[in-house]
C-alpha cells in the first residue's frame, strides 16, 4: 500500500533443497528469496514438481533446507512452531474427534482451557459455518466441510502465518468458490500473514496480494506479480479486463514451464 511501511513476517533467504533419488541427487530448490510482508496473502503458483511444497514445509519445519535460512520475525525457523498453523490438502483431522474436539487440538497443545478456550472455539466454528455440525465426526462430513474444521482449528491456534498447500484442490468447483470466499472473509477480518499453494491461476488471483510464479525444477522463483485488482474479489472479478489481462500473463509463464517438464 502506497506510503505505508511494512514489517517483514517471512524472509525466504537463499533456500536450497537436495535429496538423494534413484539416479542420484535431486535438486527440488535452487536459491529460493522472497519476503512476506506481516499481513500479506502471497500464493505460489507452477508445474508439478518445481518445489512448492517442498518450500511450504520448509517455512513450516517439517523439512530442513539443504541451504539457505527461513526466517520468522527475525529468528531462523528451526522446527514447527505455534506461530506457523499448516492447512494440507488431505484435510489431516484426527477421525476419532469430533468437530469440535478437531478445533479444540491447538488449544490444548498450548494449555487454553476452560472459558477461555470455548470462546475461542465457538468463534471460529461459526466463522466456518459448522454451528451444527459440531458433535460430527469427520467421516459424517463433506470434503468441503473437512477443510473448513481445519481451517477452523489452524485459526484457533492463533498462528501469525497461515500456511496452505493446494487446501481447495480436492474440492468440486462450486465448493471451492465458496471457500474461497470465506477464506477471503476470514483474512480481511483477522489478517494473518497467508503462504498459499496452488495449481489453478483463478483462485491464485481471487486470493492473492502477490502471485509468486516458480520455475520448473530445479525450483526457483521465476517471477512475482503485484495484483492490483482492489478487495473484495468475486466471481464478477474474472470479467474485467484487468482480470483478464493478469490471468493470461500468469497462464504464459506458467505454460512455459509445464513445457520445460516435458522435455
Amino acid at each position: 500500500m502506497a506510503g505505508e511501511t511494512r514489517n517483514i513476517k517471512l524472509s525466504i533467504q537463499n533456500v536450497k533443497k537436495t535429496y538423494m533419488g534413484r539416479s542420484g541427487e535431486v535438486v527440488a530448490l535452487n536459491g529460493v528469496s522472497l519476503d512476506i510482508a506481516e499481513n500479506e496473502f502471497i500464493t505460489v503458483v507452477g508445474p508439478s514438481g518445481c518445489g512448492k511444497s517442498t518450500l511450504l514445509n520448509i517455512i513450516a519445519g517439517l523439512l530442513d533446507a539443504s541451504g539457505g535460512k527461513v526466517l520468522c520475525d527475525g529468528k531462523e525457523v528451526k522446527g514447527t512452531g505455534p506461530e506457523r498453523g499448516v492447512v494440507f490438502q488431505q484435510y489431516a483431522l484426527f477421525p476419532w474427534l469430533t468437530v469440535e474436539k478437531n478445533v479444540r487440538f491447538p488449544l490444548d497443545m498450548q494449555g487454553i482451557k476452560g472459558s477461555e478456550a470455548d470462546a475461542i472455539v465457538d468463534k471460529y466454528i461459526h466463522m466456518v459455518g459448522l454451528e451444527h455440525f459440531r458433535s460430527h465426526y469427520p467421516k459424517e462430513l463433506s470434503g468441503g466441510m473437512k477443510q473448513r474444521v481445519a481451517i477452523a482449528r489452524a485459526y484457533a491456534g492463533n498462528p501469525e502465518v497461515l500456511l496452505m498447500d493446494e487446501p481447495f484442490g480436492a474440492l468440486d468447483a462450486q465448493t471451492r468458490t465458496q471457500l474461497q470466499q470465506e477464506l477471503l472473509d476470514m483474512w480481511e477480518k483477522e489478517r494473518k500473514t497467508c503462504f498459499f499453494i496452488t495449481h489453478d491461476v483463478d483462485e491464485a488471483l481471487i486470493l492473492g496480494q502477490r502471485v509468486v510464479i516458480m520455475s520448473a525444477r530445479p525450483g526457483r522463483i521465476k517471477s512475482i506479480l503485484p495484483v492490483d485488482i482492489p478487495y473484495p474479489r468475486d466471481q464478477r472479478t474474472k470479467m474485467s479486463e484487468r482480470y483478464l489481462e493478469l490471468k493470461n500473463h500468469i497462464w504464459e509463464q506458467v505454460y512455459q514451464e509445464y513445457l520445460e517438464v516435458r522435455k
